[in-house]
């Protein structure tokens, strides 16, 4: 069996937490608001599918028209930089838009925000 993972504290993460995540116990989280149930599912099964392939699962708890990811590794008992690593590209994902001036126009509503 290797080495435990190295974990994060709020004293010990500086500048590697991502914007809009924060610390609650052992974990991280985030929030993030929707337009409505459809889109919330939407992000649902994007971050399922980003998840899945990453092999590293989140807590999520969702409504109608808002979703929280929360994040550890629970064989590390913390935070470590799978978590860190994951929240990036759930936040790339999630929050994506097209370029300003770039072909994919994007949607005119208010679609996922963050919280």
């Amino acid at each position: 069996m290797g080495a435990k993972e190295r974990t994060w504290t709020p004293a010990t993460v500086g500048d590697r937490l991502p914007a809009g995540w924060e610390f609650q116990e052992d974990t991280i989280v985030r929030f993030y608001e929707t337009d409505g149930w459809g889109t919330t599912l939407m992000a649902v099964n994007a971050i399922g599918f980003l998840c899945e392939a990453a092999d590293h699962h989140p807590e999520l708890t969702v409504s109608w028209n808002r979703l929280s990811v929360q994040l550890n590794t629970h064989t590390a008992g913390g935070v470590t930089d799978k978590d860190l690593e994951l929240a990036a590209e759930i936040d790339r994902l999630v929050l994506w838009r097209p370029a300003e001036g770039a072909a994919l126009r994007g949607v005119q509503h208010k679609f996922v925000q963050e919280r």
